[in-house]
C-alpha cells in the first residue's frame, strides 16, 4: 500500500526537488508550504516531514501540535540549525532530526526506518502487494482495499506469518488450525491454500505469498 507523507517545507525549491524525489520512489507526498491546514492533513498522513523555518508558526510549535493531535504518525524534523540545544528541543516531539544541507538518500533511508518501526509497533506487516494488520485481524491489498478471508483462511494465514520464513509441514499447520492430529493424504489443508492464495496472490498459479515447499509443506518469506 502507497504511503502518504506529509512535507511541510517554504522553500519552493527544495519543496519541489524533494517532493519530486520521494514520489519517484513510489510515496504520495502532501506539500504544504507553511503550517496552516497540517492539523487537517496529518490525519491522512503516515509520516510528517517538517522544516523547522516556516512562515508564521515554527516548525517547533507546528510539529508539537502535531504530535498532541497525532501521536503514532513518526514526524521527522528538518533544519539547517545544528546547534545541539535545537536538536534536543526538536527531538522531545520528533523522532527524528535532519540537518541541512541532506543527500536524498538519507533523507528516504530515515524514512524507511521511521515507517517501519511504525509498522513494527502497530503490528502492520508489508508482504509484497500485502499489507497485514496483525492486531486488527485485517488484510489490505496494494490500494489499500481489504481482502476479505474466511475463519480457517484468516488462521492459517496467520500461523504462516507468525513464523516468517520457516518451512511448516502440513501436519504442523493442520494441528495449529484444526486443534486435531493431520491424516496422511487429507486434502482439507491444500483446499484451503488454494482458495485462500485465490484471495491474496496476484498469480494464484505462480504464488509469491505463501511458498509450496514440495514434499514438506508452506513458507511465507518476509
Amino acid at each position: 500500500m502507497v504511503k502518504k507523507l506529509l512535507y511541510i517545507e517554504d522553500d519552493a525549491e527544495i519543496g519541489k526537488m524533494v517532493k519530486e524525489d520521494l514520489e519517484q520512489r513510489g510515496y504520495l507526498v502532501h506539500w504544504l508550504p507553511s503550517g496552516e491546514g497540517a492539523l487537517a492533513a496529518v490525519h491522512d498522513s503516515d509520516l510528517v516531514i517538517l522544516d523547522v523555518m516556516l512562515p508564521g508558526l515554527d516548525g517547533f510549535t507546528v510539529g508539537q501540535r502535531l504530535k498532541k493531535e497525532m501521536p503514532d504518525v513518526p514526524i521527522l524534523l528538518l533544519s539547517a540549525r545544528t546547534a545541539v540545544d535545537d536538536k534536543v528541543m526538536g527531538l522531545q516531539f520528533a523522532d527524528d532530526y535532519v540537518t541541512k544541507p541532506f543527500h536524498p538518500d538519507e533523507l528516504a533511508a530515515r524514512i524507511q526506518v521511521l515507517l517501519r518501526r511504525k509498522n513494527t509497533e502497530s503490528g502492520e506487516l508489508q508482504i509484497g502487494h500485502l499489507t497485514v494488520r496483525m492486531n486488527e485481524k485485517r488484510v489490505l491489498n496494494r490500494s489499500g482495499k481489504e481482502i476479505i478471508l474466511t475463519g480457517k483462511q484468516h488462521q492459517i494465514f496467520m500461523y504462516l506469518l507468525k513464523h516468517p520464513n520457516q518451512i511448516l509441514t502440513k501436519e504442523q499447520i493442520y494441528e495449529a488450525v484444526w486443534g486435531e492430529p493431520y491424516i496422511e493424504g487429507d486434502k482439507t489443508l491444500m483446499v484451503h491454500i488454494r482458495h485462500l492464495r485465490e484471495k491474496i496472490e496476484e498469480d494464484p498459479g505462480n504464488p509469491k505469498i505463501i511458498e509450496t515447499i514440495r514434499g514438506i509443506g508452506y513458507r511465507v518469506k518476509q
